[in-house]
C-alpha cells in the first residue's frame, strides 16, 4: 500500500546530502508536494548551485554540516532520507574514508535522528552492493559477488554496512526503514567532472574530444533518467515495506553502443579513446524491477532519447 501524498502535507523530511545530483532533485519533489524540508551537505562532492533556486523558499532550510559526525534538527520531523554519500568512481577511490563514513558513521547518525524523531526512515544504497554480478539481471534476493578489499570496495562494502545497519534498526528498535537499491541514473545537475559515463561522454562530445572507452566497451549499463527515480524513491518511502527495491531502468545497452547513441544525437564521427578496464569494474548492470512494479507499482517512463537529450540541455550551459 502507498500513502497518498496529501498525508504528509505540513510534515517535515530531512535529506542528508542534499546538495547532491540526486537529492536535489528529490528535495523538489518533496517540496512540490507540500512538504517541509531540511537538507544537510557538507559540499565535499554536492555544490551549492543545486540548491540555488530554493532560496527564500520558507519550507526550506539548510544546514551545512558533515553528518558522518553527531547532529539534530529542531522539530517534528516525520521522514529521514539517508542520501549522502560519494557516488562516483572518482569520488569513491579519491576520499575512500569519507566514502566509509557515510555509508557508516552517518547511517547511525541518521537512523539515531529517526528513532529519536519517531521518523520513517530510507537508506540510498546502490546497484554497487552486487559487485561484479554472476546473476543477470540482479535480483533483490542475489547478496553479490564484491571484492571486500578492492579499490572500489570503500563504496560497494559502506552501502551494504549502511543496508545491514537499517535492518539491525529496524529489527531491535522496531524504526519503519526502507532500502532503495539505485541503478545508474543520470540528469541534470550531474557534476560534468565526476567519472561517470554520461557527463564523461557528453562533455567530451561537447569539448570535440574522444571518448573515453574502458575495455573494448562491452560492458553493460542500464540508464534511468533522475525523475524517474525520484518518483520510486517517494513510493518506496510511502510504502510498508522494508526490504531492499531495486529501482532503475531494465533497458541495458553496452557502453559502445552509447557511446554511439551520442555521437549520433551530436552527428558527429565516433572518435575513441581506447583504455584498459579498471579494477573490479562490473561487466554487466542491468536491475530486475519486478518487486517495483508489484510492491510499488513503479516502473520508469522517460525514454531515454527524451532524457539524455534534456541532460544534454544542461551540459550545454556548463562547458
Amino acid at each position: 500500500m502507498i500513502t497518498d501524498v496529501s498525508q504528509y502535507a505540513g510534515q517535515t523530511a530531512v535529506v542528508t546530502g542534499g546538495a547532491g545530483f540526486v537529492a536535489s532533485h528529490l528535495i523538489d519533489r518533496l517540496l512540490a508536494d507540500g512538504l517541509k524540508v531540511v537538507a544537510l551537505d557538507n559540499f565535499v562532492t554536492g555544490t551549492r548551485k543545486n540548491l540555488e533556486h530554493l532560496e527564500g523558499n520558507a519550507d526550506f532550510r539548510f544546514i551545512e554540516h558533515d553528518v558522518s559526525e553527531p547532529f539534530d534538527v529542531e522539530g517534528d520531523v516525520a521522514l529521514v532520507f539517508h542520501m549522502a554519500s560519494p557516488a562516483s568512481p572518482i569520488d569513491y577511490v579519491e576520499i575512500p574514508v569519507e566514502t566509509l563514513k557515510a555509508g557508516s558513521y552517518a547511517s547511525h547518525n541518521s537512523l539515531d535522528l529517526a528513532l529519536r524523531k519517531g521518523a520513517t526512515y530510507l537508506v540510498a544504497s546502490t546497484s554497487e552492493v552486487y559487485g561484479d554480478p554472476e546473476v543477470h539481471p540482479q535480483r533483490e534476493e542475489y547478496w553479490g559477488n564484491v571484492n571486500s578489499i578492492g579499490v572500489r570496495s570503500c563504496y560497494d562494502e559502506a552501502k551494504r554496512y549502511a543496508e545491514a545497519a537499517a535492518m539491525a534498526y529496524h529489527r531491535a528498535h522496531g524504526l519503519e526503514t526502507r532500502i532503495v537499491r539505485i541503478f545508474n541514473t543520470y540528469g541534470p545537475r550531474m557534476r560534468l567532472d565526476d567519472g561517470r559515463v554520461v557527463p564523461a561522454f557528453i562533455g567530451q562530445a561537447l569539448r570535440g574530444e574522444p571518448m573515453t572507452i574502458f575495455g573494448g566497451g562491452a560492458q553493460t549499463r542500464s540508464f534511468c533518467y533522475v525523475s524517474d527515480l525520484v518518483d520510486g524513491i517517494w513510493r518506496l518511502m510511502r510504502s510498508d515495506f522494508h526490504e531492499p527495491v531495486n529501482c532503475g531502468n531494465p533497458h541495458e545497452m553496452s557502453i559502445r553502443e552509447f557511446a554511439e547513441e551520442i555521437a549520433k544525437i551530436f552527428e558527429i564521427e565516433l572518435k575513441v579513446d581506447d583504455r584498459p578496464m579498471p579494477p573490479d569494474d562490473p561487466k554487466v548492470r542491468k536491475p530486475d524491477i519486478s518487486r517495483a512494479k508489484d510492491v510499488l507499482g513503479w516502473e520508469p517512463e522517460v525514454p531515454f532519447d527524451q532524457g539524455i537529450r534534456e541532460t544534454i540541455d544542461y551540459f550545454r550551459g556548463v562547458v
